[in-house]
């Protein structure tokens, strides 16, 4: 065992995160963390590596255990290179590079330092890393970062690229134990494939936030954040899924039982007072006031119990019975509620986009060329590539020529058609930054002006409760200060809130939960508009299914 975590209870404020939560951690295991967003899984994180102390319980770390993670913060690094800051963290380079430095012209005949000296040069070249520079430029092209970043400040990096620099340093620290948030996140199809690959062959044990379905196939567990509390279940997703099903079916036929008990005993104590007040014989008011009493107690002991979250992916319920099913969705747990219009078999079939062997790009360099395609109403269509390949520069393309405003990107050739006044909503992977400074309430009263929607305090109530917010609370929060799923959720009350006749997606998966991500493959299958996707999901993908352009096959440099 390499980390056991027992913890008693973890708290914010009066917001309880963790209460007897408790999990082990063995050596060379893969484990996937899930569980629904906001419930703590990157707490747990601070938690493991002791960046945050503050919690009831214990957490054993066995002795000579080297935890490797990512920082979320890098302040007091900006300045050092994306060589210099990787190989700062690496377990033992800087010890070892200052012996192979100073020895030589220090040690002479010193059997003692001769030998650390050959140690030296052995465990470096154990750990890989006379090779390191040109390793960490290989993986830079692999995560599209320019290789000539490399001596760069980290601080001139985006967001995106230092969480692939975190990943890069990850994935060569040789460490005992990994903990990785959200690897795959922007990641494209070819990086993914990658980082699944490493996955399966690293040595050392992993455990990694995510709800990419595609890297949780892949794990040896998985470790759900549920109710306070961490539930294992041996296996990769598929096994989660069937394990979940026949835990949540036993768990609500029991809890269905508790509540229909409730309502017996509450017709019970009405019959025990009415026939004690009928009754005269002392000895009879007192047997009926003591089974009173005694269906009162059982009901106060039923009514503490608290109920458990209840979720099994949609195809699992299929073959439920319809007591069960019933009862599942009386109590199943709260899910985001995406309200589309629903497919009409009237539907017109009218062109509402065409491209015609278009070519775009920035300042002289196009991207690609002849990328030609004509989507009608109720089309499906998947724009696929790598990343940097042009994918999101065709989305803003469609989307200004809809809006009627100038093109970020050199159109070279070719041309954009998008029909007058059609609606479009839009998901992209990042919260337009005119949001960040405002509170959530104040957002959401921008896009409804936008929009021209009516705007009042029920209308904004209702919105936020549909996507899982606490209309009381996180009315208030700053955007800038939501999580990644919270954002995710502003997002597609953002794509959805005008009603669209055209929806186009840009990675809608990242960030959001299971069951998220199950309501809205849900709502978009009964969409009747238009669907132009991007997205490296496979299960996401085979869902929306659709044709495909794929865009590698139209870039310049393999052309020219």
């Amino acid at each position: 065992m390499l980390v056991s975590v027992d913890i008693s209870e973890k708290s914010f404020g009066d917001k309880v995160v963790f209460k007897d939560l408790s999990f082990s951690i063995q050596e060379g295991e893969k484990i996937g963390l899930i569980g629904r967003n906001g419930l703590g899984k990157t707490t747990l994180f601070n938690l493991i590596t002791a960046k945050d102390s503050d919690y009831a319980g214990e957490i054993i770390i066995k002795k000579g255990v080297t935890i490797i993670s990512g920082r979320q913060e890098h302040h007091g690094h900006e300045t050092k290179s994306v060589l210099e800051y990787i190989q700062g963290d690496l377990p033992e380079y800087e010890k070892l590079t200052k012996i192979i430095d100073t020895y030589p012209n220090e040690m002479g005949t010193d059997p003692h330092k001769i030998q650390a000296y050959s140690n030296a040069l052995e465990r470096f070249s154990q750990l890989g890393y006379f090779n390191i520079e040109n390793d960490i430029s290989k993986a830079m092209d692999l995560y599209q970062i320019d290789k000539s970043k490399i001596h760069s400040p980290i601080g001139s990096l985006s967001g995106g690229q230092l969480r692939m620099v975190e990943l890069m340093k990850i994935q060569r620290s040789r460490g005992h134990l990994a903990l990785i948030d959200e690897p795959t996140n922007h990641m494209d199809y070819v990086a993914k494939a990658a980082f699944i690959e490493w996955l399966g062959s690293a040595p050392d044990a992993l455990v990694v936030i995510t709800h990419d379905r595609d890297v949780l196939k892949r794990v040896d567990r998985i470790i759900e954040i549920k109710d306070h509390k961490a539930y294992s279940y041996k296996g990769n997703y598929d096994a989660y899924l069937r394990n979940n099903t026949n835990k949540t079916i036993n768990q609500v036929n029991e809890y269905d039982l508790s509540r229909r008990r409730i309502a017996n005993l509450k017709e019970d104590v009405i019959r025990f007072r009415r026939l004690k007040e009928r009754a005269r014989d002392p000895g009879t008011i007192h047997r009926f006031k003591s089974q009173e009493q005694k269906a009162v107690a059982e009901i106060k002991i039923l009514e503490e119990t608290v109920k458990p979250s209840f979720w099994i992916d949609q195809e699992s319920t299929v073959g439920m019975n319809d007591k069960l099913t019933a009862a599942y969705d009386k109590h199943k747990a709260k899910n985001i509620k995406v309200y589309v219009t629903k497919k009409d078999s009237n539907t017109s079939g009218r062109l509402l986009i065409r491209l015609k062997e278009l070519s775009l790009g920035y300042d002289d360099v196009p991207l690609f060329k002849d990328i030609s395609f004509a989507v009608s109403e109720g089309d499906r269509l998947k724009l696929h590539g790598r990343n940097g390949v042009g994918k999101s520069t065709i989305v803003q393309a469609i989307m200004s020529q809809a809006n009627k405003t100038p093109l970020n990107s050199v159109c070279f050739d070719g041309y954009i058609e998008v029909e007058n006044d059609v609606r479009i909503g839009l998901y992209e992977q990042e919260i337009n930054p005119k949001y960040l400074s405002m509170t959530l309430n104040e957002a959401l009263e921008k896009l409804l002006k936008l929009n021209g929607l009516p705007i009042n305090s029920q209308t904004i109530n209702k919105i936020l409760s549909n996507y899982l917010f606490n209309p009381t609370t996180d009315g208030l929060m700053l955007v800038s200060r939501l999580s990644g799923g919270q954002k995710a959720r502003l997002q597609l009350i953002s794509m959805l809130i005008n009603n669209p006749q055209i929806l186009i997606l840009d990675e809608p998966t990242n960030h959001l939960d299971l069951p998220s991500v199950e309501e809205l493959e849900n709502a978009l299958k009964t969409y009747h508009g238009t669907i132009i996707y991007i997205s490296h999901d496979s299960y996401f993908a085979n869902k929306m299914d659709g044709e495909v352009i794929d865009i590698n096959d139209h870039k310049i440099d393999q052309l020219e």
